[in-house]
């Protein structure tokens, strides 16, 4: 859903929103297993099974197991998992008509990650020297409800109620070495060594309660379908904070709660042109409390909303235009580090402009969306670091993530995908993105160099916004050479962007090959597939200007963390 969901998704859908569904049970009995190895000492396993319990009551299970080594080397313990991977995920749905009127829908979901994380090497490789690799654990129970009652002719109440229950662990080696790294070296002595973890735990309960019209409660004599609803959201997080260089341990706990009230009107105003209004009203209260002592009282009032018309041409090609407002939410930086009036950041605010086209042509065999839109930015969120040395006057340092707000911010642009069957045996698809997205009137206090105390602001007005690529595509193609053999190829691309306001390291600009091919006998499927063939080298997160590496004592230069490499592996898959 491209473009801010205010109206029905309220908070944090700024700029759009994926919406996944799993699958719902089966009328009749079915079910799948499928494993996957790889490289890296892949492997993933998959179960399902799905199908009536009795003639009203119906239910789905699916589990996965995932693990993987990872592709980092760690070079001082000689281990090849110290950013391994190891997940378990579990749903179970059960679905009941109790009445011709009522149906109640029952989803519960586990998972458990065991993750390893040593990202970052001082030789920008896939090979690092931590003696102590950190962890990105997280443990989460979740359950939800829905029920949907047709309460009268003129329209149905859904319900919703789910609670989510998380356990995070996140840690990670500060300084990238083993202390002993200048050992009989000239740097002997210069060497540092600090770990950072960070331990939350949260949960989130939500409330969703909507009147949704049928076709008899039309409004307007029958030309207006519309939603009603209420929202309520309560979630608390707590943190635990265990840093080498710190006094002590930091704790905090930050509670929000939410209450909207939303609406929509869907309206035809003729065969052909249809209105849709929308609006949000949300009240926001958070509280923070951390062991220094800080307290931050937050109260606000949020709003959003679209307006759209839609011109059906003809059957198969609607344009369509729009105007809309988002909103996300502010927080509080708990690093206690940072002076009191740092700690908050405000709500930003966007306003969307779009105008579009969807078509399906050519007898239903070429499906093309292309949008047009401007975006600008109010109080625009940005992460900032600000450099504390950690013993001395001089790095090694250590760097103080923030949130801050830049005053606005403008993204414009297009997007293109499409999807065109050339032949009865080949699949033509795509995805085109263009953008502009700049920073307006922002001055960053980030960008430093060997000076830690060089906290100096930086203009970035006019300077593109970090992670936004001016142009981003995919191209694929998928051919069926048999009636039970396909193989497809696809080409993905992005050029270079800024890695973070904080500083001027960019990624390089990429182009990756993925392929597939695919083999279907009775009720089994057999894969062999392969990405990044190229095995390029993609920079997916980094480090601009700043010392970390004792062995030329602390030098300023940029770090990168690089992506996945060549992955090659094979699956198969067992229906029943």
């Amino acid at each position: 859903m491209r473009g801010p969901q205010g109206t029905l998704y309220g908070a944090n859908a700024l700029a759009g929103l994926i919406n996944m569904k799993s699958n719902k049970p089966t009328d009749v009995f079915e079910g799948h297993i499928e494993t996957s190895i790889a490289d890296y000492e892949t492997r993933t396993t998959s179960a399902v099974l799905s199908g009536p319990i009795s003639d009203n009551l119906g239910y789905r299970l699916a589990v996965q197991g995932h693990r993987s080594d990872g592709y980092i080397d760690n070079e001082f313990l000689n281990r090849k998992d110290t950013s391994n991977i190891d997940e378990l995920t579990a749903r179970g749905k059960l679905h009941w008509r109790v009445s011709d009127r009522l149906q109640l829908n029952f989803t519960g979901f586990y998972v458990d990650a065991d993750n390893g994380y040593d990202a970052f090497s001082l030789d920008n490789t896939r090979n690092t020297l931590s003696d102590q690799p950190g962890h990105d654990r997280q443990e989460s129970t979740a359950f939800a409800v829905e029920s949907i009652w047709q309460a009268t002719e003129q329209f149905e109440v859904v319900g919703l109620v789910s609670y989510a229950d998380s356990n995070l662990d996140y840690s990670y080696d500060e300084d990238w070495s083993f202390a002993a790294i200048c050992d009989d070296r000239p740097c002997e002595g210069w060497a540092y060594s600090s770990f950072d973890r960070y331990q939350r735990s949260r949960y989130n309960g939500t409330l969703d309660l909507k009147l949704v019209s049928s076709e008899a409660g039309r409004l307007f004599n029958g030309a207006s379908d519309w939603v009603l609803g209420i929202y309520y959201r309560r979630q608390n997080e707590s943190l635990l904070r265990e840093y080498t260089y710190a006094d002590g341990d930091f704790t905090s706990d930050f509670d929000t709660r939410n209450r909207a009230v939303y609406g929509q009107l869907d309206t035809r105003l003729s065969d052909r042109l249809k209105l849709v209004s929308g609006a949000r009203i949300e009240f926001r209260r958070a509280d923070y409390l951390d062991s220094e002592g800080v307290r931050h009282n937050t109260s606000e009032r949020l709003w959003g909303g679209r307006l759209a018309l839609e011109y059906s041409l003809t059957p198969e090609t609607l344009f369509y235009g729009l105007v809309s407002r988002g909103y996300k939410a502010g927080g509080v930086n708990s690093n206690p580090e940072l002076d009191s009036d740092a700690r908050d950041f405000d709500t930003e605010y966007m306003w969307n402009i779009e105008t579009g086209i969807k078509g399906d042509w050519l007898d239903r065999t070429l499906q093309v969306q292309l949008a047009l839109f401007y975006q600008m930015r109010r109080d625009m969120q940005v992460k900032q670091s600000l450099v504390k040395p950690i013993d001395g006057d001089l790095c090694p340092c250590s760097f103080i993530d923030t949130f801050d707000n830049a005053s606005k911010g403008r993204n414009y642009g297009l997007e293109l995908m499409f999807d065109w069957l050339a032949m009865d045996d080949v699949q033509v698809y795509g995805s085109l993105g263009l953008l502009r997205a700049t920073y307006q009137d922002f001055e960053s206090f980030s960008h430093v160099d060997a000076d830690p105390e060089n906290n100096v602001a930086v203009d970035l007005d006019g300077r593109e916004q970090a992670h936004a690529p001016s142009y981003q595509f995919s191209l694929g193609v998928e051919v069926a050479l048999t009636g039970q053999m396909s193989a497809a190829l696809e080409m993905e691309g992005k050029q270079q962007f800024y890695l973070s306001p904080r500083h001027n390291a960019r990624s390089n600009r990429y182009e990756l090959f993925n392929a597939r091919l695919e083999y279907r006998v009775q009720q089994w499927d057999f894969m062999l597939w392969g990405r990044n063939l190229t095995d390029r080298d993609v920079i997916v997160r980094g480090f601009g200007g700043f010392g970390n590496d004792p062995r030329n004592f602390y030098q300023t230069e940029p770090y990168y963390q690089y992506g996945e490499p060549r992955m090659v592996g094979a699956t198969a898959k067992y229906h029943f």
